[in-house]
């Protein structure tokens, strides 16, 4: 491998993009391929290198970044025909930004490995499109220890803190984990701002108001004032992604005897807005199911 590890970029999406972005500014020397071309556009005018899939992704680099919307992704990508798999070898590494249940991650990783000998991390993160454009994601690492530390100087571009969580699969349960508080987190702001509203007080405020105390995060910070102006435009992910983690969430949770009653709770939020249409718009459609801005009079 070069000093300067070439770097690959597979799904170039709502986080994706930004990341790539920063690795180009870095100075990295990045491969892309998406599903969607249009979306590689802004990357090229950067300096990344099109490919035309992949495998050829995967040819030119000695590391190959993924972040894809689901496992059911990430299986077509990587042993899919043209996939990463059909070009890996031993020495690369392929890092999984995607988030899915943890046992798909292990048997994935498993089969990569004993097939071609590329090593896999799942690295699924937090921080949000806000964290990925300004490199300050949390990077949550299951895999193996020496892998972590060769591709580590390249996720602290992307990064504010990489935290090896165990072997392979680990990353995804922390990820799981997260997503418990997250989307428990959300469901629970748009109720406080809905009865805000109901009750005759200036529901934008709210974030203001309880800044500094215990209530206070920075999920409020963020969805309080957007869900108190019914802002939906794509920023802060979709009512499917949310849902599909915290259903893996609960399933990992029944699978261990660890019960998660208000992941469960949040989860059929988001289903109900999933079935009123809203499943590939922005969480914030959250908030029509809740009612209208107007106080009880």
């Amino acid at each position: 491998m070069s000093e300067t590890p070439r770097l690959g970029f597979v799904g170039l999406g709502l986080m994706g993009a930004p990341m790539t972005g920063r690795l180009l500014a870095a100075g990295y020397a990045v491969t892309v391929w998406n599903r969607t071309r249009a979306k590689i556009e802004p990357l090229l005018e950067m300096g990344a290198v099109e490919a035309d899939g992949p495998a050829a992704v995967t040819e030119g680099s000695d590391f190959v970044l993924m972040c894809l919307t689901d496992a059911d992704a990430v299986e077509a990508v990587v042993f899919g025909p043209g996939g990463v798999s059909e070009a890996a070898k031993r020495g690369q590494i392929l890092v999984d930004f995607s988030s899915m249940a943890p046992d798909r991650a292990r048997a994935m990783a498993g089969r990569l490995k004993s097939e071609t000998g590329m090593g896999w991390i799942d690295a699924p993160v937090s921080g949000g499109v806000k964290g990925a454009g300004e490199g300050t994601l949390a990077i949550l690492a299951g895999g193996d220890g020496e892998d972590i530390e060769r591709v580590r100087p390249v996720l602290a571009h992307l990064s504010q803190r990489v935290t090896h969580m165990g072997p392979t699969g680990a990353g995804q349960v922390t990820k799981l984990c997260n997503q418990v508080i997250v989307g428990s987190n959300i469901a629970t702001i748009a109720e406080a701002v809905r009865l805000a509203e109901a009750s005759g007080v200036d529901a934008k405020s709210l974030s203001e108001a309880l800044a500094g105390g215990f209530a206070d995060s920075a999920p409020l910070q963020i969805f309080g004032p957007r869900f108190a102006g019914r802002v939906t435009e794509p920023l802060l992910g979709h009512v499917h992604t949310m849902l599909k983690d915290l259903d893996a969430a609960n399933a990992l949770g029944a699978a261990n005897l660890a019960p998660l009653t208000m992941a469960a709770t949040a989860a059929e939020m988001l289903r109900r807005a999933a079935a009123n249409g809203y499943a590939e718009e922005d969480i914030g459609n959250i908030m029509e199911l809740l009612g209208s801005h107007e106080p009880k009079t």
